[in-house]
């Protein structure tokens, strides 16, 4: 099988380990499947689309809103590979999918205006698929309404009429939308589970996410119920894509 590519830009060796088990882990990929680029440590290799199965996306702390002068070197180097990357991966319609920097990396690709009208404390939010996502194969044996982990300051308040949307929540108009077939973008993560979420919030807790006083706010309202239905959509993804 050719392998996938999973693009991540955590700079945090604990969250960013684990998010690439956790990826292994839903998407049911072994490790020689599934190779793993830090693009907060290295600029972002060559990647021949004809010997890749397809891409995924972590999430990570870049904002596509941000001001421009408060962009690290860092920041904007990895979004303009995004973008040369995605110059390819959208005409080609090539096996994408981008799980929270998704929005930021596609979206705004694709002229989508992102701002901070509609973000979400970390927490677990009710998402609903829409006609279009209830059809996609990789929403297949879904729930209609799922619960999902969420966390973002920034969202897609005007989603482009040529991009398909997929699912809502109640506070986040655009939860996941695709473009042309085979790109997609989330703004929830798929790939978290409680331990995993759990891991984050401690790394990130000085990250403007939650006020200092809130850490365990925030931890409970992550262990209020059990979240199983969106990792589905990872396991959907790589078994539609592996070739």
């Amino acid at each position: 099988m050719k392998p996938f590519v999973l693009l991540a830009t955590r700079a945090e060796d604990g969250p960013a380990d684990e998010e690439y088990e956790l990826f292994l882990r839903y998407t049911g990929l072994a490790e020689h499947e599934l190779r793993r680029v830090r693009l907060e440590a290295e600029p972002m290799p060559e990647l021949d689309l004809d010997e890749l199965s397809g891409i995924l996306v972590g999430g990570g702390p870049f904002n596509a809103s941000d001001p421009a002068e408060r962009k690290s070197p860092v920041q904007r180097r990895v979004e303009a590979e995004f973008q040369a990357l995605l110059d390819r991966v959208v005409p080609a319609d090539f096996p994408f999918l981008g799980a929270c920097y998704g929005v930021g990396t596609v979206g705004a690709h694709q002229g989508a205006v992102i701002d901070r009208t509609y973000p979400e404390p970390i927490s677990i939010v009710p998402v609903t698929l829409t006609d279009a996502g209830r059809a996609d194969p990789v929403f297949a044996g879904i729930p209609d309404t799922f619960d999902a982990f969420v966390g973002h300051k920034e969202a897609v308040r005007a989603l482009p009429p040529h991009l398909t949307l997929l699912a809502s929540s109640p506070d986040c108009p655009v939860q996941a939308f695709r473009c042309g077939r085979n790109v997609y973008a989330t703004q929830f993560h798929p790939e978290l589970d409680v331990a995993g979420i759990t891991t984050r919030i401690h790394a990130y807790a000085d990250f403007g996410y939650f006020a200092a006083d809130e850490l365990d706010l925030t931890l409970a309202a992550v262990r209020r119920t059990p979240v199983t239905a969106a990792s589905r959509m990872l396991r959907a993804f790589a078994e539609r894509f592996a070739r």
